[in-house]
Parts: C-alpha cells; sequence; structure tokens
C-alpha cells in the first residue's frame, strides 16, 4: 500500500532527485517519440534496432542456442528435479513446468533447428512459418526485451507512473474504467511497442499495483501496435501515402474500443481483486484540500524513496530478460509456428470467413471475397493480412484491411502468448472472444472513415 512521504530537507531534496532523474531518462528511453532514418520510434527502440542490424546474421543461431538450452534444462528438471533447481525459485518457475510447456519447449526447438538449417517438412521449416518466427519474429523479442527488461525499472520503480497516475486518475477512471498509471502502459505502447506495453501491465499487475479486471483490460485493449510498425503495414499494403489518415482512423476506432471494451464481458466480469498472495499497493484517496499536483508529487516522492537499490533492480531486470528469453521465445516458436501453418496451409480461415462476405458487401466493400479472409487471419499474426491483402486492386478495401488488422490487438504469434504465459487471468477462449469482439466493434468505424476518405 503506497505511503505518505514524510521527508523533510535534505531527505526530501534526495527523495526528490532520486525520483526526477530516473523517471526522466525513462521517459526519454520509453515515451518520448523521435525520428530515426524515417521511422518513428522511442529510445529503446533505437538500440534494439541497432542490435537487430549488427547482429543479423548470429541472432538466429543465438537463439536457436537458447531454445537448445531451456529444452535441455526443462527436460533435466522435469525428470531429475536437481536440488539446484528446485531450491531456487526462479530457476524453479522457469524450468519445472507442466507436461504443456515440456512439449511446447521441445517443438520450439524442432521448429527452430527445422528452420534454421532449412530440413525437414516444408509446412514447418518454410519461411512463410518457421522461419517467420525464427528470423522475424524471435529476433526482435529478444532484442527489443533485452533492453526494455533492464531499463524498465526507470520507468515504473522511481515514482513516475505514481506522479502521472494522479495527474490523469479523473480522466482513465470515468471514460476507461482503469487506474491513472496506466496511461504509461499505453503510451509506452503506442509509441514504443506493443510487447513492451504488456511486459508493463505483466510486471504492475504481480507487484499489486493493477487487479485482475484492471490487468486484463489494459492488456488486451491497451497493447496497441506502435507507430513504426503501423507504417510497415501501411507501406506494405501500398497506401504509405496516406500513412496520416491511415493512423488516425486506427486511433479512433481503438480509443472507441478501449471505452466499449472494460464495460462488456469477458473483461468486465474480471474480479476487481489483487493476485493471490500480492500485496495490494493501492493509491490512496486524495485527502481533501490537496491539489493532484501536490499530492503526486508526494506519492512519487513516497515511492522514489523506498526504491531498491541499483543491484536488486539489475537482478530483476536481468531476471525479467531471461525469463522472456527462456521462457516465451520457446512459447512463439511452437505456437507461433502452429498458428502461422494453419493459416498458411489449410483453409481454415478462408471456411470460417464465409459468413463474413455478406456483411462486407452490405458495408460495399470491393473484393469481398478477397477481404473477407484477412479479417480473421489476422488472429495468428497480426502481419498475415496486409500480405494476404496487399494484392487487392481497391484502395478502400486495402485501406480497410490494413487498419482492422491494427486495431484487432490479439494476435498468438506474440501478444497472445505473451499474455497466456503472464499470470494475467486471461485464457485463450478469452483472447478468441475479445479479437472476436474488437473486430465487431472497429470495423463499422473503419469502414465509415474509408468510405468518407474514398
Amino acid at each position: 500500500m503506497s505511503v505518505v512521504y514524510k521527508g523533510e530537507g535534505a531527505a526530501s531534496k534526495r527523495a526528490a532527485w532520486k525520483f526526477l532523474i530516473p523517471s526522466l531518462i525513462g521517459a526519454l528511453l520509453f515515451l518520448l517519440p523521435i525520428k530515426v532514418n524515417g521511422e518513428i520510434t522511442i529510445g529503446v527502440g533505437v538500440m534494439a534496432s541497432a542490435m537487430l542490424k549488427a547482429g543479423e546474421a548470429w541472432i538466429p543461431g543465438f537463439i536457436l542456442g537458447l531454445l537448445a538450452f531451456t529444452m535441455i534444462m526443462t527436460i533435466v528438471a522435469v525428470a531429475a528435479k536437481p536440488s539446484f533447481i528446485v531450491n531456487q525459485p526462479f530457476l524453479k518457475g522457469l524450468f519445472l513446468v507442466g507436461p504443456f510447456g515440456l512439449i511446447t519447449r521441445i517443438f520450439g526447438f524442432a521448429v527452430g533447428f527445422m528452420a534454421f538449417f532449412k530440413v525437414g517438412p516444408e509446412f514447418i521449416s518454410s519461411g512463410a512459418t518457421g522461419g517467420v518466427v525464427l528470423f522475424d519474429l524471435a529476433p526482435v523479442l529478444l532484442t527489443w526485451f533485452l533492453f526494455a527488461g533492464v531499463m524498465l525499472p526507470l520507468l515504473v520503480e522511481f515514482g513516475l507512473m505514481e506522479f502521472v497516475g494522479t495527474l490523469l486518475r479523473g480522466f482513465m477512471g470515468p471514460v476507461f474504467k482503469l487506474p491513472g498509471r496506466s496511461s504509461i502502459d499505453t503510451m509506452a505502447s503506442w509509441m514504443g511497442a506493443a510487447p513492451v506495453g504488456v511486459l508493463v501491465t505483466m510486471k504492475q499487475y504481480d507487484e499489486g499495483y493493477y487487479t485482475k479486471r484492471e490487468a486484463a483490460v489494459i492488456a488486451t485493449t491497451f497493447s496497441i501496435a506502435s507507430i513504426s510498425f503501423s507504417l510497415v503495414v501501411a507501406n506494405v499494403i501500398g497506401l504509405g501515402h496516406m500513412f496520416v489518415p491511415f493512423y488516425a482512423t486506427i486511433a479512433i476506432a481503438s480509443i472507441a474500443a478501449a471505452i466499449i471494451m472494460p464495460r462488456i464481458p469477458p473483461l468486465s466480469r474480471k474480479a476487481d481483486e489483487y493476485a493471490p498472495g500480492v500485496v495490494p499497493q493501492m493509491e490512496e484517496d486524495m485527502p481533501a484540500g490537496v491539489s493532484k499536483l501536490s499530492w503526486g508529487w508526494n506519492q512519487a516522492l513516497a515511492k522514489a524513496d523506498k526504491a531498491k537499490g541499483p543491484k536488486a533492480l539489475v537482478r530483476e531486470g536481468v531476471e525479467t530478460v531471461l525469463d522472456i528469453w527462456l521462457g516465451l521465445i520457446p512459447l512463439v516458436m511452437s505456437l507461433g509456428a502452429l498458428a502461422l501453418i494453419v493459416a498458411e496451409y489449410t483453409p481454415l480461415f478462408q471456411w470460417i470467413s464465409y459468413p463474413l462476405v455478406p456483411l462486407l458487401e452490405l458495408m460495399q466493400i470491393p473484393a469481398a471475397n478477397e477481404a473477407a479472409p484477412t479479417m480473421l487471419v489476422g488472429f495468428a499474426d497480426m502481419f498475415l493480412p496486409s500480405v494476404i491483402g496487399s494484392g487487392i486492386e481497391s484502395e478502400l478495401t486495402r485501406f480497410v484491411v490494413g487498419t482492422l488488422s491494427l486495431t484487432q490487438l490479439i494476435y498468438m504469434s506474440e501478444i497472445g502468448i505473451l499474455i497466456l504465459k503472464s499470470n494475467i487471468p486471461v485464457n485463450f477462449r478469452e483472447l478468441l472472444i475479445i479479437f472476436i469482439q474488437r473486430t465487431v466493434i472497429t470495423l463499422p468505424i473503419i469502414v465509415l472513415i474509408a468510405h468518407w476518405l474514398f
């Protein structure tokens, strides 16, 4: 539970600097949009992109090594339960998994091995399935989470969320039914990358700052694709010249979904209670006669004053990175590849999209038969709709396909798996329902704007 800061004099000045300097660095790294080589990104993104470019030749091999190490350690942990794993809570949580975790790690390594050496069944080793995950998705996760995981404490541990949360409580609560501090998650996602926003939410939930409902809403509603990724999609779909209205449409539709989604099941039915065994870090009611600015400053200093030392924060950051590298990447390799295999090599999405054709025709969308499958294939991966829809002749239809794919938000090759791996109480069935709900909510808005523009 948050406390009132009571420091005076030198102690107050120390707490103020302890709040201001790390928080400013965190804001510059995670929240400030910057333009580099014509693309909008954030400081953490610049570092991740630099490493990605420098390590293009060796990162896939490094990932394969991580997959092999994780698989071997998991087999050893499950089969032998050695004391050096069982007696270390971090290692135990990482390697002592159930049957599902064991299978996904073995299969994840197999996918990585076949994609890397281009051996085995083509539907697994293909550049459109296993190859996409190993050479495109996993390297991005590896580099982004390396820098985001280590530097995240600058954003969340020194009072910035308390300060901004107090100022925005009056807006975020009535509009989105969320605490003000969730605005930081939103900004980190929109300016940087959706996985970073989910990472912030995961840590805040595990530490008792969000209830089950709040964490579920934030992770599934606010982890919007970054501006830079949206620009890539716009160019792939052939609408780079219309990026401003393209992204404005995404923002309008996503905000509408963010207002509606917390008020309907399944998100509205999530309990307003904290994670089991976690001490709630509830924001206290603001005293009468105290301004938001003063109270936010007070809360920020209280948080900064009790922040852990550099050694403890670095250790937590390293553990976060290892948890993502050794826990999440095998899941992405296995389940992400499976999702892409279904999308690329089976007619499943074609079949289940048939009912959408009359609806799209009613909305006067040209080439409705070609557009319909793109409306659902995004559940496998956010990039697939744009790739499939790039050949559609109608600009209006391509506009709808591209913007819708970025507002649907839930895709199993990355965000979906990240949420399922976390402690946030959302299961696969609920993710599918939320994907459909977001499609139903945002599609009419996008179509109206598209007809207005074209």
